[in-house]
């Protein structure tokens, strides 16, 4: 498989394929070190946790589902988000980890994992066509807006994450 998914297929199975071994490290790391300030942060220079890792995933993936709902329904869309513009991403990065601030771990991923599979859920509804046939954004389509913001940031977020549990588990 290409690393850029290019078809319905393959942006399923991008997500598919590395979602479940990311859970598999997130739920490898105790509650207790979730919160330690130990993780490269999106912005140079910062620190965050692991569970800030976790609210980061689940704020794009959010942002995926409130874009299409909106499109769907004609509505305008700020992307990337209202109040942040596409050159402030690390300042909507740190609005994501402050949203989940008090959220327990546990329910960060039970949140993590709802969020994806309602992004799969929605996928699996559109065509090929719908998804990699038409710009969506601007040149992009709906099919790469959203690897942009699951597969691609899973990788990352993984390998954060594993680094993570090398230095502290």
């Amino acid at each position: 498989m290409s690393s850029v998914p290019k078809n319905k297929e393959e942006l399923e199975l991008a997500i598919n394929s590395i979602f479940p071994k990311l859970m598999a490290d997130y739920r490898s790391i105790p509650e207790s070190k979730a919160r330690k300030s130990a993780v490269e942060g999106n912005i140079k220079g910062t620190m965050i946790s692991v569970s800030d890792t976790v609210a980061y995933l689940i704020g794009w993936g959010k942002l995926v589902l409130k874009w299409h709902h909106l499109k769907s329904e004609n509505q305008h869309v700020d992307f990337p988000e209202t109040g942040y513009k596409w050159n402030q991403l690390g300042l909507l990065a740190e609005h994501f980890h402050e949203e989940y601030r008090d959220w327990k771990y546990d329910d960060l991923l039970v949140e993590l994992e709802s969020t994806i599979n309602e992004i799969l859920l929605l996928i699996s509804g559109l065509t090929d066509h719908h998804l990699y046939g038409i710009a969506w954004y601007e040149q992009w389509t709906l099919g790469r807006m959203i690897q942009f913001n699951t597969s691609s940031p899973m990788k990352n977020m993984r390998s954060k994450v594993r680094r993570f549990k090398r230095e502290f588990l």
